[in-house]
């Protein structure tokens, strides 16, 4: 009977094989790759805003503590952005006639408030809770970055669930003093997980991976 394929059919056969599944591969790492992307995730993006605050000078020239302006981070689930009055306690005699703060001026006298864009956008699928982790010694620059660092604000991490999970999972390679927690020079020492340990029993930290946790 004569051969209804040629011989080279099998070899044919299975580098088709091979190269479908190097092109699922391919596409699946290129789709993981993408998507925790700065161009998906918006990580270490600077945002545009109303006024290009700097938070480089206002707390690291300045030593303004972070709870100065984000007066509700300890006892609510918002940290709270601050009115424009308090912009003017400082700014009506420090560079009170500067043209670039015209706007801060403008809504300090109308009493319309200045429409920042918000940097650290959760889905609105998902609840985070400031005070919580602020109580459980997770310090400002564990989500936020060197924020002292920072000429314009951007954001720090990804902010997708692995990386929330991350911390949720280990919170002993993470968590601080709770007298730290708002310290932008803490560095963590070299026995942090020693010390992470003896934090997480004495702050009675749970570790919550549930899906109820974030999502209610």
């Amino acid at each position: 009977m004569p051969q209804t394929f040629h011989r080279s059919a099998n070899t044919i056969a299975r580098a088709t094989i091979v190269g479908i599944l190097l092109l699922v591969v391919g596409m699946l790492v290129l789709v993981m790759t993408v998507n925790g992307s700065s161009w998906v995730t918006r990580a270490r993006v600077a945002r545009e805003q109303p006024i290009q605050f700097s938070h480089e000078r206002h707390v690291a020239g300045n030593g303004i503590d972070c709870r100065y302006c984000h007066t509700s981070v300890e006892v609510s689930s918002f940290a709270g952005i601050p009115p424009t009055k308090t912009c003017m306690n400082c700014h009506s005699e420090v560079f009170s006639t500067s043209p670039f703060l015209e706007p801060v001026r403008q809504s300090f006298q109308t009493g319309r408030s200045l429409v920042w864009t918000r940097v650290h956008d959760l889905p609105d699928f998902v609840y985070f809770n400031h005070s919580i982790h602020v109580d459980k010694g997770v310090g400002c620059t564990t989500c936020h970055g060197q924020v002292d660092r920072m000429p314009l604000m951007w954001q720090h991490a990804s902010l997708q669930m692995e990386w929330c999970l991350d911390c949720h999972r280990r919170p002993e390679q993470y968590v601080r003093p709770r007298e730290e927690v708002f310290s932008t020079d803490y560095v963590a020492p070299p026995n942090q997980l020693e010390l992470g340990r003896k934090l997480v029993a004495a702050y009675r930290i749970q570790s919550l991976t549930n899906c109820s946790t974030c999502h209610r």
